[in-house]
């Protein structure tokens, strides 16, 4: 090596190392994929109390909801909207059969929620959830939140099988 080119490198700046983002660092306008289907980000609802955020995706015109949790390890879940109808909070039972499987309440929780972009409540606050499994694996999520319910029905998905295509 010249002597030049050592003397050069002793004032040159370090080279920045760009950070990779981690799914719940996805923003409106990200790309993933999620068990092989790229979806772009269109929203975001998150629970910073449970370090936890649901991502409304679409891809063309199907739309689906990433959720993800870090706890010892990330956890994932992706979940289709259903239609269904709950009258008050105080009416959500522990068991619930729905097309032939019965889902039991696995966890109840509630917390402030921040919101961006294009998700089914289109302001934050309080919001109240209630998790489901069944004995199958199959899992119903049910939030409440400003006096509207949403159900949604999904399954699990392991950390392989999400990527993060592109990030902005």
């Amino acid at each position: 090596m010249s002597v030049w080119k050592r003397i050069g490198n002793l004032f040159a700046k370090p080279k920045l190392e760009i950070k990779e983002k981690s799914p719940l660092e996805l923003f409106p306008g990200d790309i993933c994929e999620v068990s092989l289907v790229s979806y772009e980000v269109t929203g975001r609802v998150q629970n910073r109390s449970r370090n936890a955020a649901l991502l409304t995706l679409q891809d063309g015109s199907r739309i689906a909801y990433l959720y993800i949790e870090v706890r010892e390890m990330v956890q994932y879940a992706l979940y289709h909207a259903i239609d269904g109808r709950l009258d008050t909070p105080g009416e959500v039972p522990t068991t619930i059969e729905l097309d032939e499987h019965v889902f039991h309440l696995e966890e109840e929780y509630n917390g402030h929620v921040t919101v961006t972009g294009k998700t089914p409540f289109m302001e934050g606050g309080e919001q109240h959830v209630w998790q489901y499994q069944s004995d199958d694996y199959r899992l119903l999520r049910i939030e409440w939140q400003n006096g509207r319910f949403m159900l949604y029905e999904g399954e699990k998905v392991i950390p392989g099988d999400v990527r993060i295509l592109r990030a902005t």
